[in-house]
Formats: structure tokens, C-alpha cells, sequence
């Protein structure tokens, strides 16, 4: 019990609206009709203020975030950066990645969940949280990524007429940084679906500083689920 209070009162210090651990039942909101997706890969849940982690306890990082996004959701989010990265304190010693993994690493600490969707003070500070980063390259995460992926799926459901879902996650492996061995992942995608028009795709790109946008780099929901082996529950949509 005492644990329990314990850990309670570091999350709502840190702004958290669940209690430790959370199971994604208390934050299924996050899914399209709250369906929550299967992964081959065994990971932790974790529910944050408007969207949600699956992490990995052994590669240090995201298997994927989940949140939905809208027009009217977009229209409240502009809020200022706050750049206050932290080690997840829900998570045992062991199984997170900390500050120093990312020091001298040469690679960006990298959101999943992007801080230019949240709309409220208490989620902006909770993408900050190390289980919602990976290791980034630098030019790959403040160009075509931040350009050609976050920025423009935010301009999509600006313009779609309900709620838009996205998956954002990581794949492959290129070795590890830190005395905590966070995983560098090969692969970033991001899969976008749109729940009123039922149209998904998916942004699939290498993990590198000569990353650039091209037509391969977008592919389909089915292509998405046979690369990573998850099933987001979004049955068959169309591309």
C-alpha cells in the first residue's frame, strides 16, 4: 500500500493522470475504438496525459506511441517547448534509459509522440519523459522527419474531418549507446489513420542523416503490420 502511494504521488508530481504502470485500459482513448494493438514484442504500458507508450524494458525505448489528433485538438496545442527531458521514474532503474546514455552519443534524443501535439502544459512536459524518446540522427530528426512526417500529418488532420489516430515507433537495430545499451533503431515510422474516411498509410524511413522523403518511403497499413509484426487493430482500411 505504502508502495503504491509512494509511486502515485511521482506521478502526479510530474504531472501524470495515471497511476504507475497503467494499463492501457485506463487510456484506451488513445485507439482507434479502443482497440488495443498486439505486438510479438513483450513491453510495458504506459499511459501519459493524451497519449501512450509501449516500451521496450530491454531495448530502452518505444516500441510505439499511440494518439489522436483533430482539428479542434490541433487548434489548442501551440504551447512553448519546454526541452525538460527526464528519466521515467515508473520504470525500475534497469529498465530505463537515462540522461547520460544520450551525452556524447552523437544522436538527437528523438520524440515518438511529438511535443507539437500536446495541448496542455502537463502533456507537453510528459513527451519529455525518456520512455517517449529514441536515438535520432541529428539531421534526420530536425529535417525530413520533423518536416516531411510530423509536420505534415499534423497539417493532415487539420484538414480531416474527424478524429485522425497515429502510431509512431521504431524498428531494426544498429547497435546501442549508453552504459544503459539504449537500442539505436534502424527504422522510424509513422502510421497515420484517418477513422471517418477509414484511409491509413505509413511513413517508413532509415534511421540516418541522408534520410529524404521519396514514394517508397510511404507505404500501406498491411506493408506497415508485415515489417513490424503489429497489429494496430484498424481492420482493412484503405490507402
Amino acid at each position: 500500500m505504502y508502495k503504491k502511494i509512494l509511486l502515485t504521488s511521482i506521478c502526479a508530481l510530474l504531472g501524470y493522470s495515471f497511476s504507475a504502470y497503467a494499463d492501457f485500459e485506463l487510456c484506451k482513448d488513445v485507439f482507434p475504438n479502443r482497440q488495443i494493438p498486439v505486438s510479438q514484442e513483450q513491453g510495458r504500458d504506459l499511459c501519459f496525459d493524451g497519449f501512450a507508450v509501449y516500451y521496450s524494458p530491454t531495448q530502452k525505448k518505444p516500441i510505439y506511441t499511440a494518439e489522436v489528433l483533430s482539428r479542434e485538438l490541433l487548434a489548442e496545442a501551440p504551447l512553448e517547448r519546454t526541452n525538460l527531458f527526464y528519466e521515467e521514474a515508473r520504470l525500475p532503474a534497469a529498465e530505463r534509459s537515462h540522461l547520460d546514455d544520450y551525452r556524447g552519443s552523437g544522436f538527437d534524443r528523438g520524440h515518438n509522440s511529438e511535443a507539437a501535439t500536446k495541448r496542455t502544459a502537463g502533456a507537453m512536459a510528459q513527451s519529455f519523459s525518456l520512455a517517449n524518446i529514441a536515438p535520432q540522427a541529428p539531421e534526420f530528426n530536425r529535417g525530413t522527419w520533423a518536416i516531411d512526417v510530423e509536420k505534415a500529418t499534423r497539417k493532415y488532420a487539420q484538414r480531416a474531418k474527424g478524429s485522425v489516430f497515429v502510431f509512431t515507433g521504431t524498428a531494426g537495430n544498429l547497435g546501442a549507446i549508453g552504459r544503459g545499451h539504449v537500442v539505436v533503431p534502424q527504422y522510424f515510422f509513422k502510421l497515420v489513420y484517418d477513422q471517418a474516411s477509414n484511409r491509413a498509410w505509413a511513413y517508413w524511413l532509415p534511421n540516418s542523416n541522408d534520410a529524404r522523403m521519396s514514394r517508397e518511403a510511404i507505404i500501406s497499413y498491411q506493408e506497415l503490420v508485415q515489417r513490424t509484426g503489429i497489429n494496430f487493430k484498424i481492420g482493412n482500411p484503405s490507402r
